[in-house]
Order: C-alpha cells, then structure tokens, then sequence
C-alpha cells in the first residue's frame, strides 16, 4: 500500500490526524458541570410542570459552555444557576418568561442542594 492508500484508509476509520486535532480556544467543560446543568434544567422542568407546558431559558441547554450565562457560581460549594423559564416557545416568540429559577447543586453535580426561588421574575 501506498501512503495515499493508508492515509484515505486512516479517514475512512476516523483514525486521521483532523480527527486528533482539539478544538482551540475552547476548554472542556468538566463532567460535574455537565451533570450539574443537567440536573438543575431537569429540576426546574419537574418542578414546573414538565415540558408540554415550560421551558427553561436557551442557556439552560449549552452544555458544551457548562450554562453560560444562567451560571451565576462555580465554585468548591458547588454550581448555582439563575434562569428564566416560560411556556414552550417563549423566547423564539418573544413572549415574556412567566418564571424564575435559582438553584444550588452540589459540586460533583449529582445533587440539588437548594432551590432557592423559583417563582415570578424578580
């Protein structure tokens, strides 16, 4: 075999070298983090009536930026989040968010500390 030959063959199997390279500029988002975004965008739907009827804030799903801006602390205490939720489709439609969530989880993002509002907009 050639090295044509190896090189098509390494991208068929995903093995090339593109698909070694890392992101730049970007850092990875640590796995406590991810499962903490999880749990408090899955409290705040349970804890609102469930999808058919809210929505969290878009931030709530960017996992890969661990919250961004609905993360209010990161810190040894752990993860706190800060967002707005409404009916489903309230921000694509600009309606208004109907709801406000706050909630503490643990720092290996496996636990809900605290609700700590969840109610109108403040």
């Amino acid at each position: 075999m050639n090295v044509s030959t190896l090189t098509a063959l390494a991208l068929i199997a995903g093995t090339g070298s593109l698909a070694l390279s890392p992101v730049k500029g970007q850092e990875a988002v640590p796995a406590a983090q991810v499962r903490a975004i999880n749990l408090a965008r899955n409290t705040a739907v349970a804890e609102n009536g469930g999808l058919s009827i809210y929505r969290p804030q878009p931030c709530m799903l960017e996992t890969s930026s661990g919250g961004g801006d609905c993360l209010l602390q990161n810190d040894p205490s752990g993860y706190t989040f800060q967002f707005l939720g409404g009916a489903p489709g309230w921000p694509e439609d600009g309606s208004d968010a109907t709801t406000e969530t706050e909630i503490q989880i643990s720092p290996d993002g496996r636990t809900v500390d605290s609700i700590l509002y969840n109610g109108s907009p403040r």
